[in-house]
């Protein structure tokens, strides 16, 4: 089984090239890394309260394996910078600049 490295060398001339300022785009890819986070941990959560409960019996351990199953398998899933990066380079985030909307007002 191949493991797919965590790090990925990026051009950072292509990462510019939507917005003109690669630290215009690093906000963007951020800022949609934030989302993409925050929108998996509510997933998460929500999985894991179904078997929030206060009694104590067998059935527990049970439960336990498959919250361990259910966080297995959000640990393996891309991280959110990783899915941000991608979404950016394949054109699929919109974003407008502060200084447009401001042109407009």
């Amino acid at each position: 089984m191949a493991v797919q490295s965590s790090i990925i060398t990026r051009d950072l001339e292509q990462l510019a090239e939507p917005t003109g300022n690669i630290y215009e785009s690093i906000s963007v890819i951020s800022k949609r890394a934030k989302q993409i986070s925050t929108k998996m941990k509510e997933e998460l959560n929500s999985k894991l309260a179904e078997f929030a409960s206060t009694v104590d019996n067998l059935e527990e351990i049970f439960e336990n394996r498959e919250q361990i199953e259910i966080s297995k398998f959000y640990e393996r899933m891309p991280k959110p910078t990783m899915v941000a990066t991608e979404e950016f380079l394949d054109d699929e985030i919109m974003f407008r600049k502060a200084e447009e909307d401001q042109e407009k007002s």
